[in-house]
């Protein structure tokens, strides 16, 4: 039976959670790579600003890598056969707590994403406006 649940479709079914936060994380990257476009070089502080940006954006993007390698590893292990686990080692309060505070930081995450997804939103709308207006080409 191929819808039989195994650890190996489990781990390919949570790939998606590395993938989406290597996009995540790549797409803050650009963000920074593109606002050090606007720093004048002539300013101290801006430059420092582009100092500390390019190093961020430099460690986005290796971190990046290697979550989108880690969804690619994870996906690879789809056919893993299942292998035989111990029933009391299963059911033992550590397999519940682990995954209880993976819950818990999935719905963190979901607030915090949310929360800034509104604040995001309204400064892709201010931008918008001000490209509209003429404030950019």
């Amino acid at each position: 039976m191929d819808d039989e649940p195994t650890c190996g479709k489990g781990l390919a079914a949570n790939a998606v959670l590395p993938a989406r936060l290597a996009d995540l994380i790549a797409a803050l990257a650009q963000v920074l790579e593109v606002h050090m476009k606007a720093l004048d070089p002539a300013d101290g502080n801006a430059r420092a600003e582009h100092e500390a940006y390019q190093k961020l954006a430099r460690q986005g993007r290796t971190a990046a890598t290697q979550l989108q390698a880690l969804s690619t590893d994870m996906l690879g292990y789809r056919a893993l056969p299942m292998g035989r686990h111990d029933p009391g080692a299963m059911a033992s309060r550590e397999p519940f707590e682990a995954f209880d505070r993976f819950v818990r930081v999935e719905e963190e995450l979901l607030q915090v994403l949310q929360d800034r997804l509104k604040q995001d939103r309204g400064m892709l709308l201010q931008m918008e406006r001000a490209h509209r207006g003429g404030g950019a080409s």
